[in-house]
């Protein structure tokens, strides 16, 4: 065997058919499907003395698409006539999916020319309540009592249906198939097994010693390597965070317990843990009569000490005294953090790692052709790729970052972002913008009441290039 194996050399050609019609390729072309691929093992036909061709009862024009990837590397013009499914059931039969992954993975996200490439609406109940997002663009939907699953290539890879009537929070428990849901309006935080649809567990806050701490609902929900961190509410508005432990589902501390009685100590709206700096970020916004206020607190979950918080208005520490922020955004990545006025719909960004009395920097918009913005009163912004995506009502916008002459990019300036439109008139009609969030190379867009959730990706001839 190892003589005969020898003796194969790249360039051998062999033949295949494929469902009745004759292929002819290089040995080299089918193993670079890879060692453990269909194809690669097929090139071992030169070890047998048969000279008839392969037989393989398959499709024979979805591996013509295929077998010019493994040529090129690329898609060939003939695929747009088959579905990315199909594409990716037959890639799958010749172990070849790494490969169609990789050709059918957007193009770096790029929000001067991204666009809406497609609306992912669930079969049923299809008003979008919650959602969360994955690394390689698959994407976690809540609509009613359910959770459905759309993979890296958006196709539907199952859907749950949980014991909550309405899903508000949700979050992909990493690195298994676990969801974290919850609802406003009903107690607890609960973990759903995707692979079989079957609740694994809940978590209720409770204290002994205390008796308002009863039946408590949850508002945000987020993870890090080995907890999840959910925010309770009372009905008495006495609130806290609680640490769960991924594997026992047990809770192990209790962070940050308030009485809630006001704009200073109202439970979290939002939760984002900082893997890098091992930080738990807490924002929460609320509006009234005078205007809205709010808090931005960065706790250290291990010691569930707080090592830095502002309140607007109020605290002294916003040089735009009464401007308080309408939403909270932080970058994991770039470790920074973005506001929006609630008055001026100025956008502000601060250093995560050098927060001061008064970290922010007020961008300033420097391209002539876009109109003033006014207010930030239904204002959404998203940290993402170096970019800052803001919904302003039904209209979605870009900050990119641009190169600063003779100066460090890394360092926020108030000139160190530009801003454009992204959307079309018709996009921005079609409702409120209600949550933003980016997933790989995607960016997930939801509107207040409207069936769907948009998925915005760059065109395929985008040539911008990100700092």
């Amino acid at each position: 065997m190892e003589d005969a194996l020898s003796n194969i050399t790249l360039t051998d050609r062999i033949k295949l058919n494929v469902g009745g019609k004759l292929f002819e390729t290089t040995v080299s072309t089918l193993q670079s499907g890879g060692s453990e691929s269909l194809l690669a093992a097929l090139s071992n036909r030169h070890l047998h003395s048969s000279s008839t061709p392969v037989f393989i009862d398959r499709d024979p024009e979805i591996f013509s698409v295929l077998l010019s990837l493994l040529r090129t590397n690329r898609l060939p013009s003939t695929s747009r006539r088959f579905t990315d499914q199909e594409l990716s059931d037959e890639a799958s039969y010749y172990g070849i999916e790494s490969h169609l992954k990789s050709a059918l993975l957007p193009n770096p996200l790029s929000g001067i020319d991204a666009s809406v490439v497609a609306t992912i609406r669930p079969a049923s109940d299809g008003i979008v309540s919650a959602f969360t997002t994955i690394d390689d663009g698959s994407v976690w939907i809540a609509h009613g009592g359910q959770i459905s699953v759309y993979d890296w290539n958006l196709q539907h890879a199952g859907t749950v249906r949980t014991h909550l009537d309405k899903i508000t929070s949700i979050r992909h428990v990493t690195p298994s198939a676990m969801a974290a849901v919850a609802c406003d309006v009903d107690s607890g935080v609960h973990f759903y097994n995707f692979a079989n649809g079957r609740r694994v567990g809940s978590v209720e806050w409770i204290d002994p010693t205390d008796p308002r701490i009863y039946k408590a609902p949850v508002t945000a929900i987020v993870d890090s390597p080995d907890s999840v961190f959910a925010a309770f509410d009372s009905y008495h508005k006495e609130n806290c965070v609680l640490a769960i432990d991924k594997s026992t589902l047990q809770v192990t501390s209790e962070i940050g317990r308030q009485s809630g009685r006001s704009s200073k100590s109202i439970v979290p709206g939002n939760l984002t843990y900082v893997n890098d700096l091992g930080l738990l970020v807490a924002t929460a916004v609320t509006s009234g009569a005078f205007g809205f206020s709010g808090y931005i607190r960065l706790w250290d979950p291990r010691s569930a000490r707080v090592v830095w918080e502002t309140n607007e208005p109020g605290s002294g520490r916003s040089s735009r005294f009464g401007d308080s922020f309408a939403d909270v955004s932080i970058d994991v990545n770039e470790l920074t953090m973005c506001k929006i006025c609630s008055k001026s719909g100025d956008l502000a960004m601060a250093d995560l790692r050098k927060l001061s009395d008064d970290p922010w920097v007020y961008l300033r918009d420097t391209n002539p052709s876009l109109r003033n913005t006014s207010g930030g009163i239904s204002s959404i912004v998203h940290c993402y790729k170096k970019q800052v995506f803001v919904g302003r009502d039904g209209g979605l916008e870009v900050w990119s970052r641009v190169a600063q002459n003779g100066g460090n990019n890394n360092e926020i300036g108030e000139e160190s972002f530009r801003r454009n439109y992204m959307d079309k008139l018709q996009d921005s009609e079609r409702g409120i913008i209600s949550r933003i969030e980016g997933g790989g190379e995607r960016l997930f867009v939801s509107r207040e009441e409207a069936e769907g959730l948009e998925v915005w990706q760059s065109s395929v001839f985008s040539g911008a290039v990100l700092i």
